[in-house]
C-alpha cells in the first residue's frame, strides 16, 4: 500500500466506540483516518470481527501493533521462536485485513553488548523476511524506537537494520526518542534532523511510507514512564508537525495519548492549518 499523504490514526479503537463498526463510524465522524489494532496479549481477532473490519473500513487506514511479549534477543531459543511467530502472525492478520504496516518492540539488551544484540535481531529479521516472501505478504514490518535504554531500538540501530531488508522500515516513536534521551530531541531542528537522517540513509521511500507514534510522555533519567495527554506534557508536537510538513512525509501518524481520539484530532487539525 502506497501513501499519498499523512494519515492520522488512533492507537486502538476510539474510547467512545464499543465495537469495530462503531469505531469506524466514529473515526469518520471525527474526520480521522484509521486506527492501529493493538494485539497486546496475542493475535486474536474473531472471524466475525475480521469480516466487520474488512467490510467497514471504506477508505480507513489500519496498522497493527504486535503483542508485547516479544524479545528477539531472548536467551531461550523457544522465546525467540515464539517472538518471531507473534510478529509473523501479526503480519498475516494485518495483511488479511488490508492493513498498511505493523510495528513491534523488538527486544532487550539483557546486559549484552550492542553488536551481539544487533546480530541476533538481524538474524531473526532474516527469518521473518523469508517467511513473508514465501507467503507473498508485502506488508511493511517495523521495529519501533524504544523509550528505555534497556530496550534494543534506538534510532540509529533501527535505521541500520532497515537498510538491510527491503520490507523493513522504522516505526519512529517520537515520544520514546524524547524520553530515552532524558528530554532531548524535542525541537524543530531535532525533528528535521531525524527526517533528514532517515531520508539520507533509507531513501525517499522511507519518508513516503512512514509509520510514527506520538503522545505526551512522562520520563525520568531511565527513560519512559507513561504516556500523557499532549497538552499536559512537554512534547513539542507543533514543531514536530511542522517538520512532517516540511519534509512532505506520507504515511500513518498514530496518536498514543491517553485521550487518543481527542489528541488525534488536535494533531490533524493543527497539521492541516499549516
Amino acid at each position: 500500500m502506497e501513501m499519498d499523504k499523512l494519515h492520522f490514526l488512533t492507537a486502538g479503537i476510539p474510547t467512545i466506540a464499543k465495537d469495530y463498526k462503531a469505531a469506524c463510524d466514529s473515526l469518520r465522524n471525527l474526520k480521522l483516518d484509521g486506527f492501529e489494532i493493538e494485539f497486546v496479549h496475542g493475535v486474536r481477532l474473531s472471524p466475525e470481527n475480521q469480516e466487520k473490519l474488512i467490510e467497514d473500513k471504506k477508505g480507513l487506514i489500519f496498522t497493527s501493533h504486535a503483542p508485547y511479549y516479544i524479545n528477539l534477543n531472548a536467551k531461550e531459543e523457544e522465546k525467540v521462536i515464539a517472538s518471531i511467530n507473534r510478529i509473523s502472525q501479526t503480519a498475516d492478520m494485518a495483511n488479511h485485513l488490508g492493513g498498511y504496516s505493523i510495528t513491534y518492540h523488538a527486544g532487550f539488551y539483557l546486559g549484552q553488548d550492542k553488536k551481539t544484540v544487533f546480530e541476533n535481531i538481524k538474524k531473526c529479521h532474516e527469518t521473518l523476511c523469508e517467511y513473508l516472501e514465501k507467503e507473498n505478504n508485502k506488508i511493511w514490518i517495523r521495529p519501533e524506537t524504544t523509550g528505555k535504554s534497556t530496550q534494543w531500538g534506538d534510532l540509529d540501530e533501527i535505521i541500520e537494520l532497515s537498510s538491510m531488508f527491503p520490507q523493513v522500515l522504522p516505526c519512529v516513536d517520537f515520544a520514546h526518542i524524547h524520553a530515552r534521551s532524558g528530554g532531548d530531541f524535542n525541537t524543530y531542528d531535532d525533528f528535521c534532523n531525524i527526517f533528514e537522517k532517515i531520508g539520507n540513509k533509507l531513501g525517499d521511500i522511507a519518508l513516503k511510507n512512514f509509520h510514527a507514534h506520538v503522545a505526551g510522555i512522562e520520563y525520568s533519567s531511565k527513560g519512559e514512564k507513561k504516556h500523557l495527554i499532549l497538552e499536559e506534557s512537554d512534547m513539542n508536537y507543533k514543531d514536530l508537525l511542522k517538520a512532517f510538513k516540511k519534509f512532505g512525509v506520507c504515511g500513518a501518524l498514530v496518536c498514543e495519548s491517553p485521550n487518543i481520539e481527542g489528541d488525534a484530532v488536535i494533531l490533524k487539525e493543527y497539521y492541516e492549518s499549516l
